[in-house]
């Protein structure tokens, strides 16, 4: 099933955060649908740096390159501005829909951008977003290969002004809307009553972000089509990883830890070790 058909159910569509091969298989092997991409996770776990704009457009395409190699569930991937004007966007396009991604999430942001949940954000106009929105459209070799129209305009020029914005992508093309960083339930709920029916609605949970954390339940009952959990992995693994090198650190051996983590074996089981190693050996006709 493609994300373009599943996106017509009624039931909403949950895509976990994930950053590379590893973190994809084992949101793939947990029973989710779909996967994001998140482009803040890339900057956190490559770069040890926060979402400013500091990833490049290449640096995201292998990463969705390796991902799409090690799995085949539908990816959401983060096009964060495009990377620059409607040309940019275009490439953007092409690069990352060669590379496997099923659909491309482009926000109305200056470039550089930041985090949708950080302050200070800067717009550029409603119509070169709607240009973004057109040139994409037609750089796009497949109508399969969705684009997901981000606004940001609720931090800088108010809720009825992002609504406005939202309201002229619909009208450039967009195939998914998404307005970022509702501040209250009830902006929530008026996003979902003002566009749904009329396009999916992508929602956006930050754990500690300026939108109230809501359950996929409450968001689906709401209206909403899909929600992303970008960043949730992140913050796991980097908590974790703190007290395990703290632990190791303090005792000098993950003995202490152990009950946390997984031994050798247990993580070639978990990443396919004993399967590869048998179809290697049969291709290479050793088990003749």
């Amino acid at each position: 099933m493609t994300l373009k058909t599943r996106l017509q159910q009624n039931e909403i569509l949950v895509a976990p955060g994930v950053y590379d091969g590893l973190t994809a298989a084992l949101a793939e092997q947990a029973g989710f649908e779909a996967l994001y991409l998140s482009g803040a996770a890339v900057a956190y776990t490559k770069l040890g740096r926060p979402d400013i704009g500091l990833t490049s457009v290449s640096e995201m395409a292998d990463t969705m390159a390796l991902i799409r190699d090690r799995v085949d569930l539908p990816v959401v991937i983060d096009a964060d501005t495009g990377f620059g004007n409607a040309l940019n966007a275009q490439r953007t396009m092409r690069l990352y829909e060669r590379a496997g991604a099923n659909a491309l999430q482009v926000e109305d942001q200056t470039y550089p951008k930041r985090c949708g949940h950080l302050s200070d954000k800067t717009l550029i106009s409603k119509s070169e977003m709607e240009g973004k929105l057109k040139g994409m459209a037609d750089a796009r070799a497949s109508d399969e290969t969705l684009i997901i129209a981000r606004t940001d305009a609720i931090a800088v020029e108010g809720f009825s002004a992002a609504i406005d914005r939202a309201e002229a992508y619909v009208e450039a093309g967009a195939d998914v809307l998404f307005i970022e960083a509702p501040r209250t339930g009830d902006e929530l709920a008026r996003v979902a009553e003002h566009f749904r029916g009329r396009i999916p609605l992508l929602a956006n949970m930050v754990e500690g972000g300026a939108t109230p954390i809501t359950s996929a339940a409450d968001l689906e009952s709401l209206g909403f089509d899909i929600v992303i959990f970008p960043g949730g992995i992140v913050r796991a693994l980097a908590r974790c990883a703190t007290d395990y090198y703290a632990s190791l650190r303090a005792n000098g051996s993950n003995t202490p830890f152990k009950d946390r983590m997984f031994d050798f074996d247990g993580l070639n089981e978990v990443i396919g070790t004993p399967e590869m190693l048998a179809i290697g050996a049969e291709l290479d006709g050793k088990d003749k």
